[in-house]
């Protein structure tokens, strides 16, 4: 079969030019963001909201530990979430490129040799000449359009772009999950150092407390009671090594993988005590949030995407109408092919609408419909989680600071009922008891201590996710299908 194409000037263009003139509108509804309600202040935040946010600063800015900015930079180099995201966005890409394709001519170049032998006994037998053998060439292009009269393609091509967005996004949302999960990881180890630090340190204390009455016992002195309790409350602080040593293990594992590295140790930088968050935490207005958290972006596009196929369901509705066409050359001789007197060209135009398909159409697109109510439910689900989330984290920033001034407080006291409840066992005013539970006490609260900064710096590095953070507007690609 030749192929064709239509030349520029003849009538078949006039129709091409009225059909696309024709195919300005698109059925279905155009998307509009829904209305979604948002606190004019997140609670726990004292003044006004301010414009400024902590998710604007970039994330070593933030993270002033040059140790754990060196971490984030090799997750988001070798993370392997992140490089199946990244696919995830080219596979996206493609597919809307493929979508997109539809909205043109398709033009294809044929070409072939025909060689047949006709019947003796056929009507007539043979040409003028007695020949029963013939052999034809042909050679052309074919043209294929469906002119998109109702949008059905260029709804299926806005669905197709908007999921590639929501892919982007996606992938987003991978770098700010993991720039805060890498965080959280560092700052809980270096909690576990400090904790085993100040276990450590205690086990010091508990051996020389041990041999100084084993002394007072064997100088008569003192009685083996004192001596038992001296032992148990070292074996306590004991007890507590190995299992700090095994959390320390378990979340250098951890954040291995989140840097794509077998398992293995992690580089330690600044103490726990000494590293520093910024004070002030500007949260931003809670407006905001529905900009820069790519998980609410991600929603919106696939909401996006579900509003257009509503509008590509609608079409089935209507007539399709197809434009084809031909041109070419068909010859008996191949050196004649190519002249004038072969040439053969054709346009076919086609209309299709449908009439009875048992309800196909229409619960396709009282499908199309009930997908979109679903992405809405799931955006504005996106939408007031992070406001959750934010709430969440900026209440727990505010009451650690606060715990941790009171704990800090007890560790001061602790410390000074540690060292008065020996002298006045010394003096005999006291028995060891007294001593027994200031250490006890002393070494729990120096944990909570230690456990109560991780979790401030923790709660930073999760406020900094909620908010979007570890990303900026001039990262968005400007690739598109």
């Amino acid at each position: 079969m030749t192929g064709g194409v239509v030349t520029r000037g003849s009538r078949p263009t006039a129709v091409i030019v009225l059909f696309a003139l024709l195919g300005g509108c698109a059925v279905g509804p155009n998307y509009k963001r829904p209305e979604m309600a948002s606190p004019s202040q997140y609670r726990f935040v004292e003044g006004p909201a301010e414009a400024a946010s902590l998710a604007d600063e970039p994330f070593w800015q933030v993270f002033g530990d040059p140790v754990l900015q060196g971490l984030i930079r090799e997750a988001i180099a070798n993370n392997l979430d992140l490089v199946a995201a990244t696919a995830r966005v080219e596979e996206a890409r493609a597919i809307a490129g493929v979508v997109k394709s539809f909205l043109y001519p398709s033009i294809g170049a044929s070409g072939g040799y025909t060689a047949q032998q006709t019947s003796i006994n056929a009507q007539p037998p043979q040409d003028a000449n007695g020949d029963r053998q013939f052999q034809n060439y042909n050679a052309g292009f074919t043209l294929s359009w469906e002119l998109d009269i109702f949008g059905r393609v260029r709804r299926l091509n806005e669905a197709a772009f908007a999921r590639f967005l929501a892919t982007e996004q996606g992938r987003r949302g991978v770098i700010v999950t993991l720039v805060g999960d890498v965080a959280s990881g560092y700052f809980l180890l270096r909690q576990f150092d400090r904790q085993l630090e100040v276990a450590y340190q205690t086990l010091r204390l508990n051996d020389e407390t041990v041999a100084y009455y084993r002394v007072r016992l064997e100088g008569g002195v003192s009685n083996q009671l004192e001596v038992d309790q001296a032992i148990a409350n070292r074996a306590i602080t004991a007890a507590a090594i190995p299992d700090l040593e095994r959390q320390i293990a378990l979340t250098e594992n951890a954040i291995s993988v989140l840097l794509g590295r077998v398992p293995g140790s992690i580089a330690r930088g600044a103490s726990i005590e000494v590293s520093t968050y910024p004070p002030p935490v500007p949260a931003g207005l809670p407006a905001q949030l529905l900009e820069r958290r790519p998980d609410v972006v991600q929603a919106e596009e696939l909401l996006v995407a579900a509003n257009a196929d509503i509008g590509a369901a609608k079409a089935l509705f209507f007539p399709s109408i197809s434009l084809t066409g031909l041109f070419g050359g068909v010859s008996g001789d191949l050196s004649n092919l190519l002249k004038s007197g072969s040439t053969v060209w054709g346009v076919t135009g086609g209309i299709f609408q449908p009439i009875f398909q048992g309800g196909r159409i229409k619960r396709n697109y009282e499908a199309a419909i009930a997908r979109n109510d679903q992405a809405l439910a799931q955006y504005k689900k996106a939408a007031l989680n992070g406001y959750r989330e934010v709430a969440d984290s900026l209440v727990t920033i505010q009451k650690l600071a606060a715990a941790k001034t009171e704990i800090e407080k007890g560790v001061e006291a602790l410390r000074d009922a540690s060292n008065l409840s020996r002298l006045r066992y010394d003096t005999g005013l006291a028995n060891y008891l007294e001593i027994l539970i200031a250490d006890q006490q002393l070494f729990q609260q120096e944990l909570q201590l230690a456990r109560t900064q991780g979790e401030q710096h923790r709660a930073v590095a999760q406020l900094y996710r909620a908010l979007g953070g570890g990303w900026g507007p001039e990262e968005t690609s400007s690739k598109e299908p």
